[in-house]
């Protein structure tokens, strides 16, 4: 199931430039399975056509207060009623500036103040605009009554100035939204993750590391950011995006995982080790690469150094935060994954079978605390992820009170 069916979005464009990356974004939402319902201003138009948006929506756009279409002729009642929630995208300088303050001149604007719908702001605007003391008084006003400001972010402008004012990409405006229909169990904590594997270099072109994609992992950091945490991601080599609203730490080596993860670990809250950490690596790196002739030569061996082992020198810091370790196993999933809590000293282990989940799309997580084990069935790594952040957030609190 995607993430946004049975969903209606009522999409309210205003005047910008910005508002050719909407048509990109009306796609994505309905590729989730949501309802796309477009509302557009005046302005809007002067940039973007309605029968565009007619078009990709496969709904009749909205414009006129006095549209007749609606059988009471109150477009701003029945539309509203109709949205589970409300984005304005983009969000122009004179709008944010009308919702501030209560106005209500058009269909838009009067709709936003008649809504029952959580609303989301995506603003776009010159960066003196977005900088400007009249702005960001509104800013503080609209935090104040609950909207939900998605940006803006900085880069280069239309105006060809450069600073804060662009409106985000529609993919981030898309995990916004969903991020927004999630639970917010862990509004407010600190949330510490690994993920990925470790590589371990023998010489330049060799070395030793596992299948790890770190999809878990980059999951789990969504997922945590969705439930509203503050998320630092340390990641060994992958191929994957860097998660959005996470602080994101590239490492190779697991020395290197070691020391990026107890520079942080005093600001955290929750730890998750989901990294497919090396145990063992060579004793001596080559600075050049190992010829084979040279190696039967000399007759070689590679000799083997233990990595630190991050998730036990975690978990026995006397003020350790609550840690959440993975167990990635080929046999005996149950019984190993029970040894490896007891003997890491952590309050909840989480274990799958690494031969049917490294690098799939979906996985079969088993929960083990000190009661129980809790299988949570085969499903995407998303909803997984989902499933155990609100475990965690649940466990967090119990251990709290």
């Amino acid at each position: 199931m995607s993430d946004l069916n049975d969903k209606t979005i009522l999409l309210g464009m205003t005047g910008g430039i910005a508002c050719y990356k909407v048509a990109e974004l009306a796609r994505r939402l309905q590729e989730e399975g949501a309802a796309v319902q477009c509302v557009m201003t005046q302005a809007a138009t002067q940039f973007l056509t309605p029968v565009t948006m007619q078009a990709l929506t496969g709904r009749p756009v909205f414009i006129d207060a006095w549209d007749s279409r609606t059988p009471n002729n109150m477009p701003h009642i029945d539309l509203s009623r109709q949205a589970n929630l409300i984005v304005l995208a983009p969000t122009s300088a004179d709008f944010m500036a009308k919702v501030a303050q209560g106005l209500a001149d058009d269909l838009l604007s009067t709709l936003v103040l008649a809504r029952n719908a959580p609303l989301l702001m995506a603003p776009a605007m010159n960066v003196q605009m977005w900088q400007a003391a009249a702005t960001q008084r509104n800013v503080k006003t609209l935090l104040a009554d609950g909207v939900k400001l998605l940006g803006p972010e900085a880069g280069n402008q239309a105006c060809g100035e450069t600073g804060d004012g662009r409106m985000l990409e529609p993919q981030h405006l898309l995990y916004e939204i969903i991020a927004s229909l999630q639970p917010k169990t862990l509004m407010g904590q600190r949330v510490l993750i690994t993920a990925g594997p470790t590589f371990e270099p023998i010489d330049p072109v060799r070395g030793i590391t596992s299948i790890s994609s770190g999809k878990m992992g980059y999951a789990i950091a969504r997922a945590a950011y969705e439930a509203g945490a503050t998320v630092s991601l340390i990641s060994g080599p992958t191929s994957l995006s860097i998660p959005y609203g996470v602080a994101f730490s590239k490492i190779q080596t697991a020395q290197q995982m070691f020391n990026a993860v107890m520079a942080q670990i005093k600001q955290t809250d929750v730890f998750i080790s989901v990294a497919a950490v090396s145990d063992w690596r060579p004793s001596k790196t080559h600075d050049s690469k190992i010829k084979k002739t040279d190696a039967y030569r000399n007759n070689n061996s590679l000799e083997l150094t233990q990595n630190p082992d991050i998730l036990a020198a975690v978990s026995a810091l006397p003020d350790r935060p609550y840690c959440v370790g993975f167990a990635a196993e080929t046999e005996h999933v149950e019984q190993y994954a029970r040894e490896k809590r007891i003997r890491k000293n952590l309050p909840l282990l989480v274990a799958n079978d690494a031969r049917e989940t490294m690098g799939a799309e979906s996985t079969n997580l088993l929960l083990v605390d000190e009661a129980e084990v809790k299988p949570i069935g085969c499903m995407s790594k998303l909803k997984a992820a989902r499933f155990l952040i609100q475990e965690i957030a649940e466990r967090l609190t119990l251990s709290r009170q």
